[in-house]
């Protein structure tokens, strides 16, 4: 990785991580690593505007510093969108991973089916726009308000006559294509702002010539441009086909990869930095018929992912857990104390945000998710994390160091941070905001 100030410590050492200062290397620009800028432009990648993505250019950057090759496997326990297992494709390296929000999983697995027919594609999507020509379909009295308020009513009937069009496809493969298709589009045609991370509904959007396309329309050059990305892309890696590349829906803290099958790991995990990612995609869903309210997102989506909000934490089931304490003694200590602080804090602030909860909830399943990575990582492989620190409530938790140190106490032999910028620094003028100097960091660790 790029080479900034690093921390490193062996397995057994008694002594604090020593500090390691290298020299950047000199065309190698990571600022932007950990977000999603550069897929936005990539082929195939920029099929889903994903908040928590983050770019290619690192998994590259990883597969060649690491000797991953063709014949090798790589796994990321967050596939998200499938960045990590798309560079692995373009890449000729077979690769795995697993998801466990529904809809961010199906559109990961959409996004490495390349084997689809084109010019089946193009009949379908023919159909489909004579089918929804003129004929705008009723919206369904169960249609959430928050979907009503985001588009005018003759947008929301051309969008639903769509879904419901591509309902009828028979083929699973082409309908999931062409459902992604309409998903991307749904933000482009909204008269609100309906930009990432977050949906306001009562604040129209200025209309522009582009944005006031009729939806049909920019559905159909959407799937049009997914076509010719497909195409594009195939040509950029002549064996594709013989890559393997799988998205399990499954729980990262119990994978279902078999033991020792994995030649290397690249991941970003949920900061912990209260973000709901449930609800980022409650649009999405919402349309799409997969839920109906915050109830339904919870038990379909949130109580799958791991703790990284505070709309996650129910009860007081999330003190650190017996292994935790056990395997990572120096870690649960540390973070003890920030739990007890926060604990404190919660109490004497108004918005009583259970932060404290959060935090243990989120190591608790970060612990099992790196056991989960020691049993299949082969000896002598290395697993890389993108990770952001975080503090709530000002309490700072360094998670990157936090994560190499409970890796060292599972039978890990090393990990090193590399931090890849400084964060935070847009919100200095809110008075409601921590001073913590804040860091996005590439944590890598050694088995």
């Amino acid at each position: 990785m790029s080479q900034l100030p690093a921390t490193a410590r062996k397995h057994g050492a008694e002594s604090p991580p020593a500090l390691l200062t290298r020299s950047p290397a000199a065309a190698l620009d990571t600022s932007e690593w950990g977000t999603f800028k550069d897929s936005l432009r990539a082929p195939v990648h920029r099929w889903f505007t994903y908040p928590a993505g983050f770019s290619y250019k690192a998994v590259y950057h990883s597969l060649r510093l690491h000797g991953i090759k063709p014949g090798m496997r790589v796994y990321d326990p967050f596939a998200g969108t499938g960045t990590t297992n798309l560079a692995a494709r373009c890449s000729g390296i077979d690769s795995c991973g697993t998801e466990a929000h529904p809809l961010v999983c199906k559109i990961a697995q959409t996004k490495l089916d390349w084997g689809i027919s084109e010019n089946q594609v193009l009949r379908e999507i023919r159909k489909v726009a004579k089918a929804c020509w003129n004929k705008p379909a009723a919206v369904p009295p169960q249609m959430p308000e928050l979907v009503r308020k985001c588009y005018d009513s003759a947008t929301l009937r051309e969008l639903v006559a769509i879904r419901d069009e591509l309902r009828g496809i028979k083929s699973a493969r082409i309908r999931r294509f062409l459902e992604l298709a309409l998903i991307s589009t749904l933000r482009k045609v909204s008269c609100v702002e309906t930009g990432w991370p977050y949906i306001a509904p009562n604040k129209p959007l200025h209309k522009t010539r582009e944005t006031s396309r009729p939806a049909l329309e920019v559905f159909e050059a959407r799937a049009g441009q997914m076509i010719a990305d497909i195409l594009e892309i195939r040509n950029s890696a002549p064996d594709w086909r013989r890559t393997k590349a799988e998205i399990f829906l499954a729980d990262a803290r119990k994978s279902g990869i078999p033991d020792g099958s994995i030649d290397h790991v690249f991941t970003s995990p949920p900061y912990l930095n209260n973000y709901d990612y449930a609800d980022r995609t409650r649009l999405e869903l919402y349309f799409m018929g997969l839920a109906e309210n915050w109830a339904d997102i919870t038990k379909a989506v949130r109580n799958k992912l791991i703790t990284a909000a505070t709309t996650q934490v129910n009860g007081n089931r999330y003190a650190l857990s017996g292994p935790l304490r056990q395997q990572c003694p120096a870690v649960a200590e540390r973070l003890q104390e920030s739990i007890r602080n926060l604990e404190e804090l919660r109490n004497s602030k108004s918005g009583k945000k259970s932060y404290d909860r959060m935090v243990g909830g989120y190591f608790n399943d970060m612990h099992q998710v790196l056991r989960d990575v020691a049993r299949i990582a082969k000896p002598g492989s290395a697993a890389v994390f993108i990770l952001g620190d975080s503090a709530p409530y000002g309490v700072h938790i360094p998670t990157d160091e936090l994560v190499g140190m409970i890796a060292l106490g599972i039978g890990f032999n090393a990990y090193e941070v590399t931090v890849l910028r400084t964060r935070g620094g847009k919100w200095k003028n809110n008075p409601q905001r921590h001073n913590v100097a804040l860091r996005e960091s590439i944590v890598t660790i050694r088995k």
